[in-house]
């Protein structure tokens, strides 16, 4: 079993799946650093040299492979699930987890992640919380579709997300030996 964490950037995804992961004593695994690992070459400077087709690609082969694992939490990137392909693959691998956060809730969390805005591309002519607001509004059904539970993230710490998942799940922690 593996539980993929989906959702727009900078909703939490893989710093609540590393502590999911250290609290199942499961592996953690960012599609996007796999994707990265792969292309040998940063997602931005994919997206410069070689256009989203071609990250897309490498993004379905990634997680092809990956769902093929267990005792993983994935934390996918915000567009992993908009090729039917990957909401396929990911929907009988395990539980999918939607972490939901408000438009103004991601910008913020964007602009406070300086890692996050140097490496990962505009996705639109308008970036900031306009691209924000539009990506979400066309995303929102293709989310709903794939989650086996939604988990609402404005007002939470990401600890509070992982327990918040655990419980949704029905999932306890791995013990400490």
């Amino acid at each position: 079993m593996l539980i993929a964490l989906t959702g727009y950037r900078g909703t939490g995804k893989t710093t609540v799946g590393q502590l999911l992961a250290e609290r199942l004593g499961w592996r953690c695994v960012d599609t996007d650093a796999e994707i990265e690992t792969l292309a040998g070459q940063s997602i931005r400077q994919l997206f410069d040299n070689d256009g989203e087709e071609r990250f897309r690609d490498l993004e379905s082969q990634v997680i092809h492979h990956l769902t093929r694992q267990h005792k993983l939490v994935l934390a996918l990137g915000g567009g992993a699930v908009l090729r039917e392909d990957n909401r396929q693959a990911l929907s009988v691998a395990g539980p999918v987890v939607w972490l939901r956060a408000t438009p103004d809730t991601i910008f913020r969390r964007i602009c406070d992640d300086p890692i996050s805005t140097e490496q990962r591309p505009n996705l639109t002519q308008q970036g900031g919380l306009s691209e924000i607001e539009q990506l979400l509004k066309e995303r929102l059904p293709i989310y709903e579709s794939c989650a086996d539970c939604t988990i609402d993230t404005d007002e939470m710490t990401p600890a509070q997300i992982a327990d918040a998942i655990l419980d949704a799940l029905d999932i306890r922690p791995q013990a400490n030996l």
